[in-house]
């Protein structure tokens, strides 16, 4: 919960829109500023106050204990200028927090922590448990020292300035180790425990059994991704308050499931009462990874049969693959989403003007592999090739990676054993379309002219049809120096469905510096004036022309006002 506090009319206005904003997120504590500062302290995981930073600073000082546990704190300026990250910038989530606030106040983040300034991911930042010499070693990053990477498993992680030696080091590792000096130790989540029981087993018992057996394996519970059983206990009251003493989700397989998994370690017992022969070592190795510590017994002080079983298992390094669309070009139309993932990537893969459009976007250090126009394929390939590698990747396209764009031929390449995420982003079509009015107000379709990859038969029938029903149509790719006699054809195939007026919009380079757009007939276009950086958008039977926008109704009734002959839709009711 985000505490909001204020002391005068200016600041309570400011607090208003950020909690109208963040109705479920959010809780306004009014009464006394110094009391409200302290009970929403104790309360809150993260605080905003609207207060001059100099006030804040003599209410939170008193109450500072740990930044680890502390809440973040950000200060608003009354008149909402600036949104200042205060105290815990990254464990506290102020430095994000402010970035929030003033993208919803329309301010500007202040933020001061020396590796945000400098543009570097912290080590507390990366979403892993770190202990250790964490200040010396960032410290050292900031500073351009050798810093090495010491990584005893394979784990994706942002783009650090990492040496092969150095007298500081970064250790990334699921081993019980103590951090030596100068080295900070970054613990990723790659152990899987497998858990079976007994009814009516105390969580004491299983989770003194999976204590002992990391421990005794020389393992860190840092290191736990999950806890793993059958189906048949996913209620055991037991196994679930382990689970969530530990702080990890608790996973379940079918038996069947866990039936196909081999295991060293089969047994009569859970294949009677479960049905399958084993479900602490079938649960651990059902996604896969290498058996640490096989089946293993709790022990009972009172001498009476163990009730608990577990099994260890370290998964497989999983490389991370984030397909981000970039929008149309607008900067204000890149998705906070994609931003953050393209800062989150150590490999950057994409086309090379694409890469220009968001270069300065990118953390120190991301390597950067782009290649021209025509590689599609490759660069699909060099993608997911890197995300095997272990790496965080970010593979880019213009618009939606998914439309017309580099998500299909990665997504042809990668299978399940990496992490695959798209991000979604403003397609050409919506962009064009917000510039000419609301021409997809109805049903429609997209259709690419480029007959590179598909025979234009197959293009014509899809046309063909799209006319037959109706359908406003926007075309991609219409026309190039080498391919000039497709738009006419399809235009030519929309005519024999739709008459002479119906409104056409065409835009060149939709959201772009050098933008234009017009409004014609179908009867009216040239194909010579279109080119493959513009998006041309077809209007079905009910398109109409109205001050000077394209409008498609929602199947709404439309009437015609007698004075101008414009047309009205009227909202259904719901």
């Amino acid at each position: 919960m985000i505490g909001l506090i204020s002391a005068t009319a200016a600041g309570a206005a400011a607090r208003d829109r950020l909690a109208a904003a963040w109705p479920d997120r959010t809780r306004v504590y009014g009464g006394p500023v110094g009391d409200a500062v302290r009970t929403a302290f104790a309360q809150c995981e993260r605080i905003v106050c609207f207060l001059a930073t100099g006030a804040v600073v003599r209410l939170v000082a008193p109450l500072l204990e740990d930044k680890a546990g502390d809440p973040g704190v950000v200060c608003v300026d009354e008149a909402g200028r600036f949104a200042v990250s205060l105290v815990g910038g990254h464990g506290g989530g102020a430095n994000d927090l402010a970035r929030e606030v003033a993208e919803v106040l329309g301010a500007e983040p202040v933020v001061t922590t020396a590796t945000d300034a400098v543009g570097l991911a912290g080590l507390d930042t990366l979403g892993l448990p770190v202990e250790g010499d964490v200040a010396a070693v960032s410290r050292a990053l900031l500073d351009g020292e050798a810093v090495a990477l010491h990584a005893d498993v394979t784990w994706p992680l942002p783009p650090l300035p990492l040496a092969g030696e150095g007298a500081y080091t970064v250790r990334l590792t699921d081993r019980l180790v103590e951090p030596r000096a100068k080295e900070a130790v970054l613990r990723p989540p790659t152990l899987v425990v497998g858990v079976g029981a007994s009814k009516g087993v105390p969580a004491d018992e299983v989770l003194a059994l999976v204590g002992g057996a990391l421990r005794d394996a020389g393992l860190s519970a840092a290191s736990l991704a999950r806890l793993a059983t059958v189906d048949a206990k996913a209620g055991e009251p037991g196994i679930v308050e382990t689970a969530r003493l530990l702080g990890v989700p608790l996973v379940t397989y079918a038996a069947e499931e866990l039936a196909r998994v081999d295991v060293p370690n089969p047994s009569d017992a859970p294949l009677a009462a479960v049905g399958t022969p084993s479900v602490a070592e079938a649960a651990a190795l059902a996604g896969g990874g290498e058996l640490l510590v096989p089946k293993r017994k709790s022990g009972r002080e009172d001498g009476r049969p163990a009730r608990a079983t577990c099994a260890v298992v370290r998964r497989p390094g999983r490389g991370r693959l984030a397909v981000v669309g970039l929008g149309p070009g607008a900067r204000d139309l890149l998705t906070p989403r994609a931003k953050a993932e393209l800062r989150g990537a150590s490999v950057l893969v994409g086309l090379d003007q694409y890469v220009d459009q968001i270069r300065d976007l990118l953390r120190p250090g991301t390597r950067i592999l782009e290649s021209g126009l025509g590689a599609e394929e490759e660069r699909a390939r060099t993608a997911v090739e890197q995300a095997r590698r272990g790496q965080a990747v970010a593979l880019i396209g213009s618009g939606d990676a998914g439309v017309y764009a580099m998500a299909s031929p990665a997504l042809a390449e990668a299978s399940d054993d990496i992490d695959v995420v798209g991000v979604p982003g403003v397609t050409a079509a919506l962009a064009a379309g917000a510039i000419l009015g609301a021409p997809l107000g109805h049903d429609h379709v997209s259709i690419s002219l480029s007959d590179l990859h598909t025979p234009w038969e197959v293009i014509e029938r899809r046309v063909r049809a799209s006319a037959e029903a109706d359908l406003v149509v926007t075309f991609y790719n219409p026309r190039s120096r080498g391919r000039d006699w497709q738009l006419p054809k399809a235009l030519a195939v929309l005519a024999e469905h739709r008459r002479p007026a119906t409104p056409v919009g065409v835009v060149r380079n939709a959201s772009r510096p050098d933008e234009s757009s017009r409004l014609t007939t179908l009867a009216a276009l040239d194909p010579a004036t279109v080119d493959m950086m513009t998006v041309v958008t077809v209007g079905n039977t009910a398109t109409r022309e109205i001050a000077g926008r394209m409008v498609t109704p929602r199947g709404y009734r439309w009437q015609t006002a007698s004075t101008s002959g414009s047309a009205v839709g009227q909202e259904e009711s719901r």
